[in-house]
């Protein structure tokens, strides 16, 4: 049994893999946590909280204790106004004007598995796997109900959490904060852990210590973004990639989000992850619900690569349920570097022609394809092919496809629309605007209103009507801009603030409709990149485009740290030409393909113009992808140097019987004289003999571990070294 209500010390006890979660009723019905950490068999914890006077501390008028005040209590969901001053989980607001909310604990449910919630990304696991605790909260005054739910899984440390609001009143409530995840730890002894970045520069790894008031990441742009991703540690200054303590929080939401850390003056942190409070509202009428994004949580004293490993077990096993998820993927070519806007029918013909015998699966139109599409200042919105550059439609490309031996895909933005088309001269008023004031352009277009029903039929329809009528096998989903001037004209001035949750909440009722639609088809997600890379794309595409920058070197910084929530699987990486059309850096083909080769591969490049040699090395490479393609789809993945702490780095990928392996390593900047380098590899059978195919030597795993190998000299800039270990 994963979750445990032990009733003699009136705790909670809920285990999941190597952590213990828990938290006890307090008196008078208050929830008071008391541990998180390293699994403990099931035990009173009850001494771990003994209320002590605080000054400016208050106490409740009904508290039995007159030294205790929720202000320095660790609760599982505070709300503000009853005596803790620290920032609260949520906030309603109610008729009368007052935000002051008190829930009590009134029962709970424990039931098996986590089932499936239509347009609501989340964890799912069977009876077997899971188990959900419900804690049934109630705010008698105000007629509300509140619903905490923890989802523990029973072989991972992974705990996934969310709450649900409930009017039972008969006037409706304001939603005015909605945090999916409030923990409260006992000391700031912390490193604070995020992934920043920007457009061609994602989730670059910042770590910082942690100090007095709030460190945070959010986002205000309507997706998830390039800048501050929902995802956030807390692990000791001493942790490694091998050993020490971490907690780590991920929202699982693809729009405005928030996670923080808050320490205050009795050196307690407080953590709390969920959607964004800025520009949000929501008004709950009697009788309705709402529920927030599932935050999954992990801890671990293993370290940060124990951490990810975590995470991608979780997000492989329980997050997709698409049936590409543990499946091979096409090894795929895409044509938007080979021709951008600049193509015909002819060109695309000599394109794919070339591609041909090279072991690439799938060809994919990128881009310009539709009605007028010449630039990128029209036609979004026109989804039919332009007569003039394909005067046969896409018949004759897919077919020129399938005489070569490969598939047909395409790109779609859907959520997007230009001034200059069809859709917006019949309905501008679909176009996300405020009455009276500018259009607010990016990449010359504007948003379309997904809180429509309207717009979310029209999107449906017109995708739909594409994948129905040709025989198309992948789907690249793109979002070039974020969203501005947020209004609905659908929306009373009062509901404003829903508009961004709706918009996701519209967005995934249209993913869910297509993918169930067409579950032969893969779908990948796009945002400029990495602009909406997230766990609840995830959950309806099965990979995403981890950047707009292919260029290697960047690619090292933007994988290394991509990989800290996310399988490898995931993430897209196509080879590209030098000098890269994003930096200009000029790199060796090798290197090139041996940084894409640990995600989802393929390649973004005019075969027309590869060297024999050059052709050569992508079948010989497409063919050896296909050999690892297994651990890069169930692999576990160590972290072995971080190309953020010099100019080298390596990581490598083993087989859950620890039977096979690979190993790279790369170095930027050449340098004279340089040390001989010993690298330790990881994650193999210390009392197993292996092979490594490129040296033509065995060794013993406590060898390749403990002691190491002495890399090879590298001549020249951005080279790389790929090892095959097979024991």
């Amino acid at each position: 049994m994963s979750i445990r209500f032990l009733k003699e010390s009136q705790s909670f006890f809920l285990t999941a893999g190597d952590s213990s979660y828990v938290f006890k009723l307090h008196e008078n019905n208050r929830l008071v946590s008391l541990y998180y950490g390293k699994r403990l068999p099931p035990c009173d914890l009850s001494h771990l909280f003994k209320a002590q006077p605080r000054s400016f501390s208050p106490t409740p008028a009904d508290a039995i204790d007159p030294s205790f005040s929720p202000d320095a209590t660790p609760q599982e969901y505070p709300f503000f106004g009853n005596g803790d001053f620290r920032l609260p989980a949520g906030k309603l607001i109610f008729e009368n004007g007052s935000f002051i909310s008190d829930f009590r604990y009134v029962s709970h449910t424990i039931r098996k598995g986590q089932e499936a919630i239509p347009y609501f990304p989340q964890t799912l696991g069977s009876a077997e796997d899971c188990e959900t605790l419900i804690l049934h909260l109630a705010d008698e005054t105000a007629g509300m109900e509140l619903n905490l739910y923890y989802t523990v899984y029973e072989n991972l440390n992974a705990i996934g959490r969310k709450a649900e609001w409930i009017n039972r009143s008969e006037k409706a409530v304001q939603i005015d904060r909605a945090m999916s995840l409030s923990l409260d730890l006992p000391d700031d002894g912390f490193d604070f852990l995020q992934l920043y970045g920007a457009h061609c520069k994602e989730r670059h790894l910042e770590r910082t210590a942690l100090h007095h008031g709030m460190q945070s990441v959010e986002s205000r742009r309507g997706a998830s973004g390039h800048m501050n991703h929902p995802f956030i540690a807390l692990a000791r200054p001493d942790t490694t990639e091998e050993k020490g303590e971490v907690y780590a929080f991920h929202l699982i939401y693809s729009g405005n989000h928030l996670c923080l850390a808050d320490v205050d003056q009795f050196d307690t942190v407080r953590v709390q992850c969920g959607i964004n409070p800025f520009g949000f509202g929501w008004e709950l009428a009697p009788g309705k619900s709402f529920m927030t994004p599932e935050c999954v949580m992990v801890y671990t004293d293993a370290g940060l690569g124990a951490m990810s490993r975590t995470l991608h077990d979780l997000y492989r096993d329980h997050l997709a349920p698409s049936a590409y998820r543990n499946a091979s993927r096409p090894i795929v070519i895409n044509s938007w570097e080979a021709s951008y806007f600049d193509f015909d029918e002819e060109k695309l013909f000599q394109i794919i022609d070339s591609a041909a015998g090279l072991g690439i699966d799938t060809f994919v139109l990128d881009d310009g394809w539709f009605l007028g599409r010449n630039n990128d200042f029209t036609s979004l919105g026109d989804w039919t092919p332009d007569p003039v550059k394909l005067p046969n439609g896409l018949t004759s490309i897919i077919a020129r496809c399938k005489q070569n031996g490969l598939q047909f895909g395409i790109w779609f933005e859907p959520e997007m629309i230009s001034q200059k088309s069809k859709l917006f001269e019949l309905h501008p008023d679909w176009a996300v605007s405020v009455p009276g004031r500018p259009f607010t352009e990016s990449r010359h277009q504007l948003v379309l209103d997904l809180t429509r029903e309207d717009v979310q039929n029209f999107i449906i329809s017109a995708v739909s009507d594409i994948l129905n009528q040709y025989e198309i096998s992948y789907v690249k989903w793109d979002m070039n801009r974020h969203i501005t001037e947020c209004y609905s004209e659908t929306l009373p001035p009062h509901r404003q603030q829903e508009f961004s949750h709706r918009y996701i909440l519209g967005l995934y009722k249209i993913l869910e409709t297509l993918t169930n639609a067409f579950q032969d088809v893969l779908f990948e997600g796009c945002s400029g990149g990495g602009g909406r890379f997230d766990p609840a794309i995830l959950y309806y595409m099965p990979q995403i485009w981890t950047s707009d920058d292919s260029d290697a070197v960047e690619r090292m910084k933007i994988q290394y740290g991509t990989s800290l929530a996310y399988p490898l699987s995931a993430m897209t990486a196509h080879v590209s030409v030098a000098p890269n059309h994003q930096v200009g850096r000029v790199t060796p083909f090798t290197t090139r393909s041996d940084v894409a080769m640990s995600c989802s591969f393929g390649y973004e490049l005019d075969p027309r113009k590869l060297s024999e040699e050059e052709r050569e090395e992508v079948r010989k490479n497409n063919q050896y992808y296909r050999q690892i393609e297994p651990l890069v789809l169930h692999g576990d993945f160590y972290r072995l140097l971080s190309p953020f702490e010099g100019r080298t780095c390596s990581w490598m990928i083993v087989s859950k019987d620890k039977t096979k392996a690979v190993m790279w390593y790369f170095e930027s900047l050449t340098v004279p004289a340089p040390p001989v380098k010993r690298l330790r590899l990881a994650g193999l059978d210390p009392d197993r003999t292996y092979h490594i195919a490129e040296l033509g030597q065995s060794f013993t795993g406590a060898e390749l571990m403990y002691a190491g190998l002495n890399l090879p000299l590298l001549f020249g800039d951005f080279k790389s070294i790929r090892y095959t270990i097979t024991a």
